[in-house]
């Protein structure tokens, strides 16, 4: 039975920091607590507050560094209590009770094999052990979710067992019971299966966590929704550990937009593509452009036959409009976009152009005399954009380049380093600088961005995420070779492109692009 809407907890403070390479810093957690609260998350799961500094300094100064809004609370991840120990007297559970947070999250085992193999206990002990945790917690007023986990392995397992291990826990008062698919195996059948005898058996709300092993994450927890469950747990990007989490900026849409199931406030739905890119950032992790609803791709047209029909009618090759999720629609410059995807990016500056403009056939040449020289537009909207600009007489450069020199450096140590000084000119003010870099373009890009911060402070909110070299012929150490970089600035995500026969030279020309278009779009927002 599809409910009318379900509440979410978001858990990539927790479950998300397990993923590999990712490691957030006490503020990085403040930010992401920020964020999820900006948009109505209901739930956001923090960590566990007794197994490590870093989550102990986060509970201990959440109140004076995040102002989450009322729809929010905060949540706090533990266990049940160990056998043989009382809840009052469990460490645990202490420290949970510590964190002094409304909501309370505690995993338990509810696999007959888990318990006597790892806790090694009886069976009828661990249910006592659920009971008791849960039933403790309540009676000091906190808000109980129970994370059954490995409940599909259990079930299979002994599912009158697994059964009731979940009737205990909403026997001693939890507020929602949720069937944990930990190992991402399972399949949507007994999703479904079991999340609506769940419902059927417990009066509380029933919950759905996906892993992605299987890749089936988003669709098993589609699957439990439709069934009947109303609590959602899952992350931002589906980070997590092994292969992810069930990923909430693909789900939140899908449940809302198609599904008219509430997750979210509507007026929050146009920020789940800038929260989920900001949550990247902060994650330090490169989303994939074809990653639904918020991705670099997920509304680019290149085909003619698409482009000239999305124009016509968005909705024959796009599902929602891009708005909806705060995206934005791109058509791709290529060889088989054609002349109208050139006249599209030319009237956002110069709306009254037609395509019998002078403009756009000198426009259109000069693209294709850069691509014989091996520019390739398609993946540097920016650059494309810059140029077109520069043609149209709308372009100002922001700098002069007086004086650049790079070095690199081999010690005996082994480790290479390399250095950029860098002199520029802005409006008759010159500026010096030097910066080190892992390499000669880490250190040019560093150096240059490091003297136009002076004038320009909004250069530093801009980071390059992407560098990628291809090179176009087989001369040796004469051939041309293309730069394509991808910059962003938190929110919006960009890329140039330059071309020599020297991969500084091509290095550069790409990150003067990434800069300037950076500066001319501020500088046009500021004018409108």
């Amino acid at each position: 039975m599809k409910p009318d809407s379900i509440e979410i907890l978001d858990t990539t403070l927790r479950d998300g920091a397990q993923s590999e390479g990712i490691s957030f810093s006490v503020n990085d957690k403040f930010k992401i607590a920020d964020l999820l609260s900006s948009i109505g998350i209901g739930f956001i799961e923090a960590g566990n507050p007794g197994s490590n500094p870093k989550d102990r300094e986060f509970f201990a100064e959440f109140n004076n560094k995040c102002q989450l809004k009322e729809c929010s609370k905060l949540t706090a991840f533990g266990s049940t209590r160990r056998k043989g120990v009382l809840s009052s007297q469990d460490e645990g559970i202490a420290n949970l009770v510590a964190a002094n947070t409304e909501t309370v999250v505690i995993f338990g085992k509810v696999w007959d094999t888990e318990v006597r193999d790892i806790l090694g206990c009886s069976l009828k002990e661990n249910q006592e052990m659920l009971k008791d945790s849960v039933e403790y917690l309540v009676s000091l007023g906190k808000q109980v979710i129970f994370d059954a986990e490995h409940y599909f392995e259990a079930y299979s397992s002994n599912s009158e067992y697994s059964i009731e291990c979940l009737k205990a826990a909403g026997e001693g008062g939890a507020y929602a019971v949720v069937l944990c698919d930990t190992n991402g195996a399972t399949m949507p059948e007994l999703i479904e299966k079991c999340v609506k005898e769940a419902v059927e058996f417990l009066d509380c709300k029933i919950g759905i966590h996906c892993h992605n092993d299987s890749g089936l994450a988003v669709a098993n927890s589609l699957v439990a929704i439709l069934a009947g469950a109303t609590h959602l747990q899952g992350t931002f990007n589906g980070i997590g550990e092994r292969c992810g989490n069930a990923n909430l900026s693909t789900l939140i849409p899908n449940l809302q937009l198609k599904y008219k199931i509430k997750c979210i406030p509507e007026d929050s739905m146009e920020d789940i593509t800038r929260v989920a890119r900001t949550m990247a950032e902060i994650a330090n992790i490169k989303l994939t452009g074809q990653e639904p609803y918020i991705g670099l791709s997920a509304f680019s047209h290149k085909a003619g036959m698409h482009v000239d029909g999305v124009k016509k009618n968005p909705s024959t090759f796009e599902h929602i409009s891009p708005e909806m999720v705060g995206n934005n629609r791109r058509f791709l410059m290529s060889e088989i976009s054609g002349r109208s995807a050139l006249l599209d990016v030319i009237r956002k500056y110069k709306p009254e152009l037609d395509k019998s403009a002078p403009e756009v056939p000198k426009i259109l040449a000069k693209l294709k005399e850069l691509e014989h020289k091996g520019y390739h537009f398609e993946g540097a909207e920016a650059s494309q954009e810059l140029l077109i600009c520069k043609e149209l007489k709308l372009y100002n450069p922001f700098f002069e380049l007086e004086k650049m020199r790079i070095s690199g450096e081999l010690p005996w140590s082994g480790e290479y380093s390399a250095s950029a000084f860098i002199k520029i000119n802005v409006e008759g003010i010159s500026e010096v600088t030097a910066s080190e870099g892992d390499g000669p373009v880490h250190a040019m890009d560093r150096a240059l961005r490091k003297a136009l911060e002076v004038f320009y402070p909004i250069l530093k909110q801009i980071r390059l995420t992407d560098y990628k070299v291809r090179v176009l012929d087989t001369q040796a150490t004469a051939s041309q070779v293309r730069v394509l970089i991808e910059s962003t600035d938190g929110k919006d995500i960009w890329s140039t492109i330059g071309v020599s026969t020297d991969i500084l030279e091509a290095s550069w020309i790409a990150l003067v692009d990434s800069v300037e278009y950076k500066l001319m779009r501020d500088k046009i927002n500021r004018e409108k």
